[in-house]
């Protein structure tokens, strides 16, 4: 296990040398919520984790109850908006660059903010999809996250909340009675059952996107873990791979990760000054 290195200033040297020795592109980025916190999109597990004071959707709740499915969609409504107006923050900015740069290659993000693709990184891989989709249940069909945002303000020209607080899953906190009166509408093609185009807890990850990842670990020369506690296996499971590779693996997080005892290097600093710094700027 590689000590935790909070000194920002050795913590860009050790990373600048990690991507060196990988060479052109070969260095992979796992990013996580830790990216997206200073673009003001809470995480569950990080210094400012709400996972202590709200319990995430689960895929089976969502599908087998009603009233919690109703629930979700409501809160949902009214948090998407302060989602969708999120803008990218130095270190999506910064990652974008390396990207450019030539240093790094593929981002495979456990995000669903869609920061990364607005920051201008290319070739991401949203492992955990994107709250700007929906996708049907009955039929397949996915289509923006707008277009329902718009059929619903149709249909609930009257529903507000006092609630502004955006939670990691997109949606807000709303009393029981405040979700009273609001309505959900089904897909435009079957009339099926809505779901946001995300992996909720309890659903595994498409097999086919899990192999993409599995393939750009195996080709890179380095990754670099940003703003994830590893906390899940979903992300966990491509550092375990690229150790056991005996590739090299750098991550930078604040607080402790499931993968430390994997890493090379392992810094503990705030990611948008330590990323900036790592782009020259």
């Amino acid at each position: 296990m590689a000590e935790v290195i909070t000194d920002m200033h050795l913590g860009v040297k050790l990373l600048q040398r990690l991507l060196e020795q990988a060479g052109p592109g070969g260095t992979v980025t796992l990013g996580g919520a830790g990216l997206s916190t200073e673009s003001g999109i809470p995480d569950y597990r990080g210094p400012s984790g709400a996972r202590r004071r709200y319990a995430p959707m689960t895929y089976h709740a969502f599908v087998s109850d009603a009233a919690a499915r109703h629930r979700y969609w409501a809160r949902s409504y009214l948090g998407w908006p302060q989602i969708a107006r999120a803008r990218p923050n130095t270190g999506h900015r910064a990652v974008a660059a390396l990207q450019g740069a030539g240093l790094l290659s593929a981002v495979i993000t456990q995000n669903v903010d869609g920061l990364h693709q607005a920051a201008g990184s290319a070739d991401v891989i949203e492992l955990h999809g994107g709250l700007d989709r929906t996708v049907c249940l009955g039929c397949g069909d996915r289509a923006s996250r707008r277009l329902l945002g718009d059929r619903l303000s149709a249909v609930n020209p009257g529903f507000r909340a006092a609630s502004d607080e955006v939670r990691p899953d997109g949606d807000v906190e709303l009393s029981e009675a405040e979700l009273v009166g609001f309505q959900m509408l089904g897909c435009v093609r079957c009339g099926g059952m809505l779901k946001p185009d995300v992996v909720f807890f309890g659903e595994n990850v498409p097999l086919e996107r899990v192999r993409r990842c599995y393939e750009l670990v195996e080709a890179a020369g380095a990754v670099l873990v940003l703003g994830s506690s590893l906390a899940v296996r979903s992300g966990l499971r491509f550092v375990r791979h690229a150790a056991q590779r005996g590739t090299p693996v750098a991550i930078v997080n604040q607080g402790p990760t499931r993968g430390d005892e994997l890493a090379g290097v392992r810094v503990d600093a705030p990611l948008g000054e330590l990323l900036a710094d790592l782009a020259g700027w």
